[in-house]
């Protein structure tokens, strides 16, 4: 039986102390997707941390090129034992047989663990639904899988927590707003820009110098925030892009908040 975001656990389910997991013999355990930081190890509703001391074992994403998972930085000063954790490495392959055999694999994990009564955590970046590779687990382990019990808890994306430290309102009014990963050429970003009052420019990579370049020539760099690691190790927080002076690197973990007109210039 699937559980929505919005539903509890159910009362009749034994509930473990706080740091101790439950195995319920003949049982299958629960699956728990759950979005960690961006950042701070406080940026985590207090539900899914529940869920976090609950769970037997913790799938962590670590992509191929890290030196460490960044879900794991997240997780600093939590309660969570080492030993539940267990890192996945993974890499957005374009071959999509090639993703699909990954996820797939990673879900037969997943429920091997399920039916020996374990419950599994999956965590992730931001927020589970929100240009994730949760999404992708999620759907490999409901097709092997069908009857897993499963809880998605909403998440922090990067974009709230840019937003908020950054003290940059998202929207106002009636202002239209589009969240899109970072095309790969200047003239559809321009677009973009053009017909929204604010973008969310998420995905960034390698393509930030010529954002940046963009963004100066449409003459609105002033106006547009750039936040990078929030929380975490190499965090970067520039209020106004004109000014951002960093290596390209930076466009990695990275979200853009970009601004059309400025907003004293608006009408509400």
């Amino acid at each position: 039986m699937n559980h929505s975001t919005g539903e509890i656990f159910e009362a009749a389910k034994p509930r473990p102390a706080a740091g101790e997991t439950r195995d319920v013999p003949g049982e299958p355990g629960a699956f728990f997707g759950i979005g960690v930081g961006p950042g701070p190890a406080g940026f985590l509703p207090v539900a899914a941390l529940e869920a976090l001391r609950r769970a037997r074992v913790i799938f962590l994403p670590r992509a191929r090129s890290a030196e460490q998972s960044v879900a794991r930085q997240c997780l600093a000063g939590l309660d969570i034992p080492a030993s539940k954790l267990r890192e996945i490495e993974f890499e957005m392959d374009p071959d999509r047989t090639v993703l699909r055999e990954h996820y797939s694999a990673l879900a037969q994990d997943i429920a091997g663990e399920l039916l020996a009564g374990h419950d599994v955590a999956y965590l992730t970046i931001g927020d589970p639904m929100t240009f994730s590779t949760y999404g992708y687990t999620l759907a490999a382990l409901r097709e092997c899988l069908p009857g897993a019990t499963i809880r998605t808890f909403p998440g922090i994306t990067s974009f709230a927590a840019a937003a908020a430290a950054l003290g940059w309102p998202l929207g106002e009014g009636k202002e239209r707003i589009l969240v899109l990963p970072c095309p790969d050429d200047a003239d559809s970003l321009r677009r973009d820009i053009e017909t929204h009052d604010v973008v969310v420019l998420m995905k960034i990579g390698r393509r930030l110098p010529w954002v940046l370049g963009l963004l100066a020539e449409m003459g609105i760099a002033a106006q547009c925030a750039l936040a990078s690691r929030i929380g975490l190790p190499g965090e970067v927080l520039c209020a106004s892009v004109s000014d951002f002076d960093g290596p390209p690197h930076t466009g990695y973990l990275s979200t853009m908040l970009i601004r059309r007109r400025a907003r004293e210039q608006r009408h509400v």
